[in-house]
């Protein structure tokens, strides 16, 4: 790791925010230093794109311009609201925060790190982006941007996939932030993250801080960040159910915690739970799969393979390979052991699907049309 002097220091403060006041990027979230503004986009930016999140961002504070409206805010509407942007727990976590700020702190924001920590959702990164930008503390926003930028401004070697790292970074960063403008300071690093000096197709030779690059003038570049390769996601074999009664459909409400808890969903039958011999023929597994679900829900159902490959997802541990099979139960029966309810294709447009709850009706779309 190098390590500059405060004159270099200084220089790369000066030529950072020069750059940004020049060519910072025009995001609604950035009209105003509005806490409650800089929090929504933030963790809405979470494994988002910019450009993907901005119509949700605008969307989302006509619905809930205030944290008292999200307080308030009808669950069902703010999953709808969120709609596609995916892992949901940030939606709940961002209610859960409004009713802190609410009802523990009487509508005003706490405006330290460690304070902003305590609201539910809010890790170091959120806490530094608020604290710094709407309040002008001089901590750092140490982000996958921010690791990649300075592990390359300082050749720093430590692997960022190590929580231990951050703090280390953290330390790092903030003797190097202007004591006046560190909000500005940690955007400005945000925009060359995203620019400049991107995970790909990074443009160093016309980067405002080349001269400061000590990997670019090393030629590096393509060393730094330091990081090991996540493990990958486990794959997870899933029956999805397509009961239906014409167009009615049954839904169950998934479990209170795990994965994509409380959401409608087509119900969801781990391969593992079926108990059928090695060599079982298709038959033999979907009878299977009838007297599994008929166990359970005390639920006669009569199941049928829909042709085509699985659905598959990712999230960040599991991959999920979903065989779609399509059943049918008489919507009269009696649902007083199952988790769900029958729901009109009508009235779909009203449930927040998730990404596989979408995935699988398009799939059985396409099939039906085939």
């Amino acid at each position: 790791m190098v390590e500059w002097t405060p004159e270099k220091i200084v220089a790369f403060q000066e030529t950072l925010l020069k750059w940004y006041d020049n060519n910072k990027r025009n995001l609604p979230w950035r009209r105003d230093h509005d806490p409650y503004h800089i929090w929504i986009s933030e963790i809405m930016l979470q494994q988002t794109q910019v450009q993907t999140v901005i119509p949700y961002y605008e969307r989302f504070m006509k619905l809930f311009p205030t944290v008292q409206a999200l307080a308030n805010a009808d669950e069902a509407i703010l999953m709808k609201v969120w709609e596609g942007l995916g892992y949901y727990s940030r939606a709940r976590n961002l209610q859960k925060a409004a009713q802190q700020i609410v009802n523990d702190y009487n509508g005003q924001w706490p405006t330290t790190v460690k304070e902003l920590q305590e609201l539910s959702g809010i890790g170091p990164y959120t806490a530094g982006a608020i604290a710094s930008i709407a309040f002008n503390k001089p901590v750092p926003a140490v982000d996958g941007n921010a690791l990649r930028v300075f592990a390359r401004l300082l050749e720093i070697n430590e692997d960022i996939a190590k929580p231990q790292t951050r703090k280390l970074f953290e330390n790092i960063i903030k003797k190097l932030m202007p004591k006046n403008r560190p909000g500005d300071f940690n955007q400005a690093i945000m925009d060359l993250g995203a620019s400049y000096m991107s995970a790909k197709n990074y443009d160093s030779e016309n980067s405002p801080v080349k001269l400061f690059n000590q990997a670019y003038l090393d030629g590096v570049e393509d060393n730094y960040p330091v990081k090991t390769k996540k493990k990958r996601p486990i794959p997870v074999n899933y029956f999805g159910l397509l009961i239906h009664s014409q167009d009615d459909y049954l839904f169950e409400r998934r479990p209170n915690s795990g994965i994509l808890s409380r959401f409608w969903m087509f119900p969801l039958i781990k391969g593992d739970d079926i108990q059928t011999k090695k060599d079982a023929s298709e038959d033999d597994v979907l009878r299977a799969l009838e007297a599994q679900f008929l166990s359970t829900y005390q639920l006669e159902i009569h199941v049928k393979k829909i042709g085509g490959r699985p659905v598959t997802h990712t999230f960040t541990h599991q991959k999920w390979q979903i065989t779609l099979l399509e059943a049918e139960l008489n919507n009269s029966s009696d649902l007083s052991y199952f988790p769900g309810k029958w729901i009109s294709e009508s009235d779909f447009r009203e449930i927040a699907f998730t990404k596989v709850q979408t995935k699988m009706w398009e799939r059985y779309q396409q099939q039906k049309e085939q």
